[in-house]
């Protein structure tokens, strides 16, 4: 299969502060004890899809990723890392690499995404419909969409839900209107002349842009050439694709009345609405009126089954369920096997009398628990010395983490090289790298880490 694969592996984003550091930049960051971005490069590797380009802001980022990847994946992907400058969006990261793309078509993945929908079940489908772009969509996660996710903390419950608005066609083959980050609260207008273009268009707003992209070369080239301002692949590239698809309808074609100054109005409440102006065009007639025509693009989806998990890691609140999920409910993507009591403990770990690591908890190798620890649906990482009657609840705990005597843990991400002293009590926290949380200290919906000194 002729397709280049870039992977998005992004840099330091402030939205995951202060998980991240100068030492474990986001693609690094660990799921389940594994860098993010292992999960995409084996769902490459399963697709047989070898010759990948991973992107990363920021040359130190790209330095470490760099590292890891040819060590990781020596002998079995050709993974070149290349570091572009920070900021400049996921256009403007492919926009600086366009002239390394060769191939016929090019792949363009999130390097946050962790799922199991097979990359190359999208390239597939958009071979076959010789499409512009092809977009993976996949259900909403119950946490609700990764755009959505909250950051944590005191800001947990404050902002709205937010969601994608799609429009299909009765074939569900092409991607015919796409908003994202709608609020719920408002309602969506549709333009009359693109309802009467396509005769049908069905209305979702249950399905989540997965940041998977099938893209034919020369159309991404062009568009990123042509459109210099444009930033984003999901606000401005994807978008533009689907307007000018329907360009050549939408002004009048054989057979159709445009209206050009009506449109409708779709509740957003509903998940699932149909809109007609009485007349459906057949899928073979849609096909032809509108896609084969000269000078459109055809703008085609991949819709997961709902049965397929697919969760982006873009937010502190994306990574605790994330981190939960892979070692529960979605566990066949750890890669790990898991015990007769669902969980994993490695056998170099050490438990104290009467500590039990209950279901849907992992124990990574070399770490210590103390007398009477308890620890329930969990990851905690490598090398972490844990003292007696400690407590550890739905939380991550990352590598080299000291936790002493009676500490309480709950719903909180503990970075690396933390110290927690005797008897503190965290709910709902992130600790950043090397903090230190002082003795029977408590902190609920707080981010704790160490201040950033700036030399000028």
């Amino acid at each position: 299969m002729d397709f280049q694969v870039v992977v998005l592996a992004g840099g330091t984003s402030e939205k995951l502060s202060p998980l991240i550091s100068k030492d474990v930049p986001k693609a690094l960051l660990p799921v389940a004890n594994r860098p993010v971005l292992s999960y995409v490069l084996d769902l490459l590797e399963a697709s047989d899809l070898k010759d990948i380009i991973v992107v990363v802001e920021g040359q130190e980022a790209a330095r470490l990723v760099g590292a890891w990847a040819s060590s990781a994946y020596l002998d079995r992907l050709l993974v070149e890392v290349v570091a572009v400058p920070e900021d400049i969006g996921t256009a403007g990261a492919l926009r600086a690499i366009s002239k390394r793309l060769t191939a016929n078509d090019v792949l363009v993945i999130s390097g946050d995404l962790v799922t199991d929908v097979l990359p190359g079940a999208v390239a597939a489908t958009h071979r076959r419909n010789g499409a512009a772009v092809t977009a993976l969509l996949c259900s909403v996660p119950v946490s609700g969409p990764s755009d959505a996710a909250s950051s944590g903390g005191k800001d947990k419950a404050k902002k709205p839900t937010r969601l994608n608005i799609v429009g299909l066609d009765i074939t569900r083959q092409f991607l015919l209107h796409i908003v994202s980050g709608t609020d719920v609260e408002k309602d969506v207008r549709v333009y009359k002349r693109k309802i009467r273009a396509v005769g049908e268009m069905e209305i979702r707003s249950d399905l989540m842009d997965a940041h998977l992209y099938a893209f034919k070369r020369t159309t991404l080239q062009n568009i990123l050439e042509e459109k210099e301002a444009y930033h984003s692949i999901r606000l401005e590239v994807l978008p533009y694709l689907v307007r000018s698809q329907l360009k050549s309808s939408s002004s009048g074609g054989e057979g159709t009345t445009v209206d050009e100054t009506g449109d409708a109005t779709v509740s957003s409440n509903s998940h699932l609405q149909c809109l007609s102006q009485h007349r459906i065009l057949a899928p073979s007639a849609f096909k032809k009126d509108l896609l084969s025509s000269g000078g459109t693009y055809r703008c085609c989806v991949y819709i997961a089954t709902k049965s397929k998990y697919c969760h982006r890691l873009n937010s502190i609140q994306a990574y605790c369920d994330i981190n939960r999920d892979v070692v529960g409910d979605a566990s066949h993507l750890s890669g790990y096997s898991f015990s007769a009591q669902n969980n994993i403990i490695h056998p170099t770990s050490v438990l104290g009398s009467k500590t039990t690591i209950g279901p849907q908890c992992m124990l990574a190798e070399g770490s210590q628990l103390g007398d009477k620890c308890s620890v329930k649906r969990s990851v905690i990482g490598r090398h972490c010395r844990i003292g007696s009657n400690v407590k550890i609840v739905n939380s991550v705990v990352m590598n080299h983490v000291v936790i002493e005597d009676g500490c309480h843990i709950q719903g909180s991400v503990i970075c690396n090289n933390v110290q927690l002293q005797e008897r503190a009590i965290l709910k709902d926290c992130q600790v950043g790298a090397g903090y230190i949380v002082t003795a029977s200290s408590e902190h609920k919906a707080e981010s704790l880490s160490k201040k950033v000194e700036r030399f000028l």
